[in-house]
């Protein structure tokens, strides 16, 4: 399968007013995105701990509104916040909201202040992993029976490396695989998703493969897309949002 090179952003939704956030979002798809991101935190990742912090799937059925013709999505999902099947359906109205646009990217979640201070259990990666396993299937299911029904195929997308079980599960659930890897990386993990894809009976080919990318396109992009890589993202966070690294690689997709 021959896929288009895609580009998107992820707007860290830290140190900024909504105010901010929301017009991101508009230059974001006025510069020709094709996915807008946000993540899955209840505090800032980086800069001041305690800085300014919004909610993530409350943001995303806003964004639905707000916008018109990008995907969005969090990069990614923490499954321990949230029941699987109410996530189902929260997706599902997301979805219907945005006219089909969505995408759910989730992981097993490893932020442990998120979880210490809004009383969710750590527990371990190994357990977190059991749960997320248990609740891909769950989702699905759960889109089944939803009237009315999802307007599309969610694409699932999973992020993370694990070779044992996380790429496990996207060979068994996804339609993206997501990672922070750099051109050997990406290759290596590829070839374990394949491999887990041949076990379980499915073709490689239906995974995109995304990965977070950082610095000059022209230096790094062509290595990446003949590795597997066609959706390639770009971070930016509050207050300001610059746009300058999405739009370097926004022309170098536009100039293949």
């Amino acid at each position: 399968m021959t896929r288009p090179v895609r580009i998107a952003v992820q707007l860290q939704p830290q140190h900024a007013d909504y105010a901010q956030l929301r017009d991101a979002v508009l230059r974001a798809e006025d510069a020709g995105a094709d996915v807008v991101f946000n993540w899955d935190h209840f505090f800032p990742l980086s800069g001041d701990p305690d800085g300014k912090h919004f909610e993530c799937w409350t943001m995303l059925g806003a964004w639905a509104e707000q916008t018109s013709r990008v995907e969005i999505g969090a990069l990614v999902t923490c499954n321990s916040y949230r029941n699987p099947d109410l996530l189902a359906d929260m997706a599902r109205t997301v979805d219907h909201i945005s006219g089909g646009r969505l995408i759910l990217g989730i992981g097993a979640g490893w932020f442990e202040r998120d979880y210490t201070e809004y009383g969710y259990e750590f527990g371990t990666a190994g357990s977190r992993l059991a749960d997320l396993s248990h609740a891909l299937p769950r989702i699905k299911e759960r889109w089944a029976r939803l009237n009315p029904a999802p307007t599309r195929d969610i694409p699932v997308l999973i992020g993370g490396g694990g070779e044992r079980k996380t790429l496990r599960y996207t060979a068994e659930h996804a339609a993206i695989w997501h990672g922070f890897a750099d051109l050997e990386t990406l290759r290596h993990k590829s070839a374990v998703l394949d491999a887990h894809c041949a076990d379980v009976g499915r073709d490689p080919g239906e995974i995109e493969r995304s990965v977070a990318v950082r610095g000059n396109p022209g230096e790094i992009g062509e290595g990446l897309v003949a590795a597997g890589a066609t959706l390639f993202t770009v971070s930016a966070s509050g207050p300001d949002y610059d746009l300058s690294t999405l739009h370097e690689w926004i022309a170098w997709r536009d100039a293949r």
